[in-house]
């Protein structure tokens, strides 16, 4: 997509081509989809760019290779976009909401990134397997019952890996093997 609007500000970022590709096309649909859903309050280009992509790009290395689990994905960050950037990442994307389920549905299939799974369902209903990695954007459960893997989505215990400023947190499951060991 050589005329989206938001690849001079994902250029900027210094993200290679293919990754630029990818989220262009993702954020696009967040674009077009916000016209008829309230999907982030982010209006132009450049605040999607900040808001989904940048914000989460602090948490990119903290995933484990293999299954991530993006509980309350809405809007696909940081769930979707953490996939767009990471091919050894195998992601389920839940989210409860209709129309938000449908438009992770479709920014997926437009990104043509395998390996993503998209349900529609409650953290606490989910009955896939577990994962190495859970992210959570915002406050959509008590972090310390997440961290506690007390929710059977998240068969754990898990540990809190990372945290940005932007509200993205990260949590691995207790005894995955860390890629810097």
């Amino acid at each position: 997509m050589a005329d989206s609007p938001h690849r001079v500000p994902l250029e900027a970022l210094h993200l290679d081509e293919p990754a630029v590709a990818r989220l262009a096309v993702y954020l696009d649909a967040v674009a077009a989809w916000g016209r008829r859903i309230n999907l982030t309050g982010a209006r132009t280009a450049e605040e999607r760019v900040k808001r989904l992509v940048a914000d989460v790009l602090p948490v990119l290395a903290l995933p484990e290779p293999g299954s991530l689990l993006d509980v309350g994905s809405g809007n696909g960050s940081p769930g979707l976009v953490l996939a767009l950037l990471r091919d050894d990442l195998a992601v389920t994307l839940l989210e409860p909401r209709a129309r938000r389920w449908a438009f992770l549905r479709e920014a997926v299939r437009v990104s043509g990134r395998a390996g993503i799974g998209v349900l529609r369902n409650r953290h606490d209903t989910y009955s896939g397997a577990p994962a190495c990695t859970v992210t959570v954007r915002a406050l959509v459960l008590p972090l310390p019952e997440l961290a506690l893997g007390r929710r059977p989505a998240l068969q754990g215990p898990f540990e809190a890996e990372g945290f940005d400023r932007a509200g993205v947190h990260v949590f691995r499951r207790v005894g995955a093997v860390s890629r810097e060991t």
